[in-house]
């Protein structure tokens, strides 16, 4: 488990200080899809500002219930639990089943560390984008998946390769999307039996 860094004082903000340099660790955990362009994995920070980036440029395309402003809260929020356990790919259901009580374990550590009311507006966040049941959650976890399968279209299926991903492991995990943005879904379906006519998946 990782150490949280030695406090120093800031008064009342010392311990959003000391959150704020254990979440820097996020920038070392290291996913699977590499930066277009470069033989460089992104990180998990990289990937959490994409994903908030990504949020703001769709929010015309969000629907009139969904808040932005709370889906680039969970953007940013969502993957800090790799901190301590790690980044899964999300096409291994075992391992993804196996991890949630590690990420559960990090959740109350690492929102823990700040103070009331904080801890819990953290908490709660992501607690509901793991639950997927609200507009936000689900428009989040929208963007969350499409992400790295559109670098993957452009990055001539960079980890799908590595990964021996099948075409059908990909509808599976995706499928979500069909009932939340049919128009997305029905063009990613185009690309994505390019990319197995192309050898990207298999």
């Amino acid at each position: 488990m990782s150490v949280a860094s030695p406090a120093l004082n800031f008064g009342p903000m010392t311990e959003v200080f000391q959150f704020l340099m254990e979440i820097d660790k996020l920038k070392s955990v290291q996913r699977r899809t590499k930066v277009l362009g470069t033989q460089r994995q992104e990180n998990s920070a990289e990937h959490s500002w994409h994903f908030a980036v990504a949020a703001m440029s769709l929010a015309p395309f969000a629907g009139k219930d969904v808040d932005i402003q709370k889906v680039i809260r969970m953007a940013l929020l969502h993957d800090i639990v790799e901190i301590d356990a790690g980044d899964v790919l999300v096409y291994d259901l075992a391992a993804r089943e196996a991890v949630h009580a590690k990420e559960v374990e990090a959740a109350d550590r690492l929102f823990g560390m700040l103070p009331a009311p904080l801890s819990q507006q953290f908490r709660d966040l992501w607690n509901e984008y793991e639950a997927g049941e609200t507009p936000e959650a689900r428009f989040a976890l929208l963007i969350d998946r499409i992400l790295p399968v559109v670098m993957n279209l452009n990055n001539q299926g960079q980890s799908w390769v590595e990964n021996n991903i099948r075409l059908e492991q990909v509808l599976s995990r995706n499928a979500f999307i069909s009932e939340i943005n049919p128009l997305l879904w029905e063009h990613l379906l185009v690309h994505l039996n390019h990319a197995h006519e192309q050898g990207w998946l298999k």
